[in-house]
Formats: C-alpha cells, structure tokens, sequence
C-alpha cells in the first residue's frame, strides 16, 4: 500500500493517530477538572507503568483537557542531576501566560514570585546578571518562594499561582513526566505543596507520569502521599482495544484488516501501543493491497522487529556498560532458571530477585549493587519491592536472549 499514507507513527511520546483504550482515564479527567474548578477537593493524579504503554502520549492528551477548559498548564521532565526549581519555573511561566489574567499588576507580581522560585537555584553569590531568569522580564520578588528551603518556596509559589487561577475561575495544571527521577527533597517538596493546595482548595493540580515504582518513591518521602494522589496503572491494550488502535487509522485511508492479520499482530505486539505503531508501520509498508492478510503480517514481523531493535530497544542496551549488561542479561535468564513464561515475565513486568540473578552470575549479590544501582539511575531496571527487579521495558528479556 501507498507508504506516504502510512498512517502509524512509532516515536517516543508521539500521539498515534488513534488513542485507543484511554477513554476511562480521560473521562476521570474531565471530572477531575471540573470538580476543582468548582471549588471541591480533588487529588493530584499519578500515572505509572512499563515503557512503551503510552504514559507520555497519555500525559499530553491529559494536558490538551485542561487546555480545552482555559487552564494554564505546563509541562516538565525530571531528570536525575537537575533540580526541580528551573523546569518547574519555566512550566509555571507558561501556565500563567495562558490563564490570561486581566489584570497585569497581579500577574506580574506572580511572575516575579516564580523568577525568584527559579534564581534560587543558582549558587550562592552568584552576581544578579548572571543568575538564570526563566525569561521573565519583571524583576523577582523578594521574601516570596525565595528562602532557599525547596519545600517552603513550594508551598509559598503554588498558592500564589492557584490565587491568580482562582481569580479568574480557572484552575493550573503541572504536568510531570519521568516523575521518579525528582531528587528526594524535590519529591518530599511536591508532596508537601500538594497537601497544603488540597487543604486550602486552591485550583492546582499535579498530573505525573512515570515507572511503576513511582508509588514507592513518593511513599518513601511522604507517609501521606498515598492519600494525596489517584494513582492510575497504566498497562498494555486489551485486544478490542488493540484491534481499534490498528483498524480505526486504515479506515481512513480506505482500509482495512483481515480478523487472522488482528490477532497475529496481538500476539506479535502484546497490546503494546509503540510495538502497535511500529509493527502497523512496517505491515502497511509491505501489503501490496487492502485487506491486511496474517501473511503480510508474516512477512513484515522481521522489518518491525529490527526497527524496534534499533529505536526501542537497542537505544536504552547502548547506554549499559559491559557489566551493566551482563546483569541485564542474568536477568533474563534467572526468568528461564525460573521455568516462566515469557511472556509473562517480559509482557507484564514480573521480577526476579537479586539472588536470583546473583545466582546466575556465580557472584554474591551485595558484589553487583553498583551495576544494579546504575541500571536503576539509566531507567533499565525498576525494584517495586525489595530484593526484587524488573525490567522497565517490555519483551526487553526475549531482546537479550536473541542477542546472545
């Protein structure tokens, strides 16, 4: 079929042409926005889930809600060695440049409160013309969200931003990708803000997305985190769903799937939405006609799997080191020592123990701590419980075991 109307798209965070399955998650956000912007109590929302589910694309359509309702929103990615103040900074400044506020003495004075969030993350004595300025042009606040104590200033900065939504019936959204990547004191900070916004009933509300373990970290800071965020797993497509997610963009382009070429390619992607994209892509490129046959689907398996090799999978293997690699690969085969299945354990996420994995190595477990911690720092590997791993990215074990 014609390649230039392929319409796929496997990229990382990119929005599918059809985002199947995620009605619930979306309806539960549009009462979520409506209840706060009435003024009634709402928890913050956490999405969590494997690479590859989609938490990103999910993340942006959650935001575009908010948008459509004329809050101001903006949008972050944590990351490891990077404090929370300078993206949070730049994300608030856009989220009050789209509230549209009438009234330019008060939103200034808001702007000048999130410049000095932001220039406190600069090293002390650092002169004024070299601090980093979130591009706002007023000048920063003084005795505001500037203290120095993160979780202070956050309190202080997201009462400020909730006041000036609140003065125009609208409400601020801080959306929050990679989430489990926030330092520990950014984490205990967010959670702390959260609690005091939701006590006060102010119109602000953290959506974050990240790794299943992001439940624990937050736990971890905050005893009371459990009770201060919905949290919403986020998994592999049902196959009704998965079926919608190939067959609803053909339909578009005049066409359509056999009922044996759905489930092949079910069973080929797990109802995975990227490996979805993917193999769609690489099944429409090679059908030379309309109706999608199991056996094009035969016939493109192999070019889907090695673009996954590539963009998938074999992005996040390239970051390993040698020994890094060789734990990831014990994991995969303590799974096989284990005598279980597959796809069970690469599909949905199962973990193995660090003994487990010890054992295959022939070494004693607290010996691979550092290759362990490292891989958890890179985002390869996840403990939900302790003395248990996983893999953060599905089918990653059949990955390395083809490797060799």
């Amino acid at each position: 079929m014609d390649p230039i109307r392929n319409p796929y798209a496997p990229g990382a965070g990119q929005r599918p042409p059809e985002l199947a399955g995620r009605a619930e998650q979306l309806d539960a956000f549009d009462i979520v926005l409506e209840r706060i912007a009435k003024g009634r109590p709402e928890r913050s929302l956490v999405l969590t889930g494997l690479r590859g589910v989609g938490k990103t694309v999910l993340l942006n359509a959650l935001r575009s809600a908010a948008v459509r309702r004329g809050w101001g929103t903006g949008k972050l990615e944590a990351r490891p060695d990077q404090s929370l103040r300078r993206p949070l900074s730049s994300a608030l400044h856009q989220a009050v440049r789209e509230l549209g506020h009438p009234e330019a003495d008060q939103v200034a004075g808001v702007l000048g409160v999130i410049k000095a969030f932001a220039q406190r993350d600069s090293a002390p004595g650092t002169k004024l013309r070299d601090q980093w300025n979130p591009g706002i042009d007023v000048a920063a606040a003084k005795g505001r969200a500037d203290s120095g104590d993160i979780e202070i200033d956050l309190v202080e900065l997201f009462t400020d931003v909730g006041g000036l939504a609140a003065d125009v019936g609208k409400g601020i959204a801080v959306f929050i990708d990679e989430m489990q990547d926030l330092g520990p004191d950014d984490v205990s900070a967010l959670c702390a803000a959260c609690h005091e916004i939701s006590q006060s009933g102010l119109p602000v509300i953290v959506v974050g997305a990240g790794l299943p373990h992001l439940p624990a970290v937050l736990s971890a800071s905050k005893s009371y985190s459990e009770r201060l965020f919905r949290f919403q797993r986020i998994d592999r497509l049902a196959r009704d769903a998965a079926d919608v997610a190939l067959s609803a963009p053909a339909v578009e382009e005049d066409a359509a799937y056999e009922e044996e070429a759905l489930a092949a390619l079910y069973v080929a992607t797990g109802g995975y939405p990227y490996f979805i994209q993917a193999y769609g892509k690489a099944v429409w490129d090679v059908a030379p006609t309309s109706p999608v046959t199991a056996a094009d689907v035969a016939v493109a398996a192999p070019e889907a799997e090695a673009e996954l090799a590539v963009g998938f999978f074999g992005s996040r293997y390239d970051r390993a080191t040698p020994g890094e690699r060789e734990y990831l690969r014990a994991m995969a085969d303590a799974a096989l020592a284990l005598d279980e299945l597959d796809t069970a354990w690469d599909g949905m996420g199962e973990s193995v123990s660090t003994a487990e994995v010890a054992a295959v190595l022939g070494k004693k477990p607290q010996s691979l701590s550092p290759a362990r911690d490292a891989l958890m720092k890179k985002g390869l590997i996840y403990s939900g419980e302790r003395g248990r791993i996983a893999f953060t990215v599905p089918h990653f074990g059949k990955y390395l075991r083809e490797r060799g």
